[in-house]
């Protein structure tokens, strides 16, 4: 005799079919849920900080303490989305030359392009305790170039360093700052440096030294020291340093404006990541203390320790932002286009600059986070520059020591968060400070 499933009474009939009906909708529901979490983890996503607006920390840097120069040109990136956004017809290099020289300027508070590299180069020294002294030929400068999103020598459509920057960087350190070319490397130790790159640099500056992964085609292969950096905190991070990096003089960091699963966003700080003995593959790689808690609370950040070693932000001369094209994730082509005024639809095509490495990338966070509010995992993505400011008395308590030497780091720049998205100004903007100055040098008034 078969049984039905459901009583003969019809009413009940009804209600059991009802409640059926209605597990199935709870779970299709549960099941929404789990795969919304799994797309957007708790404290994944969105921005929140611990801070609010004009809340200036930590010690300023630079000749103009705190400075960071900004200049936007939308006649400087003019990819339509057809064909290589890194080629030279949707570049401008005149344009872009032309941003590297006022920007340089700026930090400097110079007239002209000469003195205010010899400025920069006394600053950091006297800084660092060498005294009011310049460059001497034959001292080595580092520039550390991102090119994450490589696997080989050969182009890719994907965001990394624009090789319009990168030569009109070299522009600067050979015809203005009088570096001979043998002094120069351009590296970047974890990937491989494109052709777009280097046939473009090498072709105007062959004296000039690359440096990647496997090298080959021109490059050198990176060799590293091991053991150069041991971190504040016991961690699984790759603790060998580039040799190019820690045999120079002076580091320029080049960082890319861009976002990045886990910690939010990759800029200077994380820039160094690149300079450390990973392999070229990243999934062998560590990646211990990167991204901020998800509930906010402090605690030690990687990031913290590479602006604070002596060989990496210890090193550094000058921080520049590459913010021509930008991009809200960490791969793929350059994009969206930006809605944020002054860019109102366009590239950003802009480049910042700065002697604080901290001031910069609080900047850079607030153009990323104001057009990118939902951002992956961006949610207390500046706590490393909490830590950093504070790096002297760090919210976390961490003592940090990259070095293992026995002496706690000072604080290693500004952080603070500008008034609004509209305005775009920290404290130094609104008056006498403690923070951050931005200065927007396409703003000046036509002399």
């Amino acid at each position: 005799m078969k049984m039905s499933l459901f009583p003969k009474n019809e009413a009940a009939t009804r209600s059991v079919r009802l409640a059926l009906a209605a597990s199935r909708i709870a779970l299709a529901c549960a099941l929404m849920a789990c795969a919304a979490q799994a797309a957007n983890p708790p404290g994944g996503s969105g921005w929140v900080s611990t801070d609010g607006p004009n809340q200036p920390m930590g010690t300023a840097k630079g000749i103009h303490p705190g400075r960071v120069a900004w200049d936007f040109d939308p006649k400087a990136a003019l990819w339509n989305g057809t064909g290589d956004w890194w080629a030279d017809a949707n570049n401008n290099q005149a344009a872009i030359d032309q941003m590297f020289s006022k920007t340089i300027r700026c930090v400097a508070g110079e007239a002209a392009d000469a003195a205010a590299w010899k400025q920069l180069f006394h600053s950091f020294n006297q800084r660092r305790g060498k005294g009011d002294v310049g460059y001497a030929a034959g001292e080595r400068i580092a520039v550390k170039i991102n090119e994450n999103n490589t696997s080989s020598h050969a182009d890719t459509g994907e965001i990394n360093a624009s090789p319009q920057m990168v030569l009109a960087l070299l522009k600067q350190l050979v015809n203005q700052a009088g570096i001979a070319q043998s002094n120069i490397t351009v590296f970047d130790a974890s990937r491989f440096i494109t052709d777009n790159v280097y046939n473009k640099c090498h072709g105007q500056f062959p004296g000039v030294v690359f440096v990647d992964n496997c090298g080959g085609d021109g490059r050198v292969q990176a060799t590293y020291q091991a053991n150069a950096i041991l971190y504040s905190k016991d961690c699984g991070l790759a603790r060998g340093l580039a040799t190019c990096l820690v045999q120079a003089a002076y580091v320029i960091d080049f960082a890319v404006l861009k976002g990045h699963v886990g910690q939010g966003v990759t800029f200077c700080a994380k820039n160094f990541y690149g300079a450390t003995s990973i392999a070229s593959d990243w999934h062998k790689n560590a990646h211990d203390y990167f991204g901020a808690k998800a509930d906010g609370s402090p605690s030690y950040m990687a990031f913290t320790d590479f602006l604070a070693h002596k060989d990496m932000g210890g090193k550094t001369l000058l921080f520049v932002m590459d913010a021509l094209y930008g991009c809200k994730v960490v791969n793929g082509p350059p994009g969206p286009k930006w809605n944020l005024p002054p860019f109102n639809g366009g590239w950003p095509s802009s480049l910042f600059a700065s002697e604080d490495g901290v001031a910069l990338d609080s900047v850079a966070l607030d153009f990323f986070r104001s057009e990118y509010p939902s951002g992956q995992d961006l949610r207390y993505s500046d706590m490393y520059l909490h830590e950093a400011a504070q790096a002297n008395n760090p919210p976390s308590g961490t003592v940090y020591d990259p070095s293992r030497s026995g002496a706690r780091c000072l604080s290693l720049g500004v952080h603070e968060h500008w008034n609004n998205a509209t305005n775009k100004a920290y404290s130094r903007n609104l008056g006498p400070g403690t923070g951050i100055e931005l200065v927007a040098v396409h703003a000046a008034p036509a002399k």
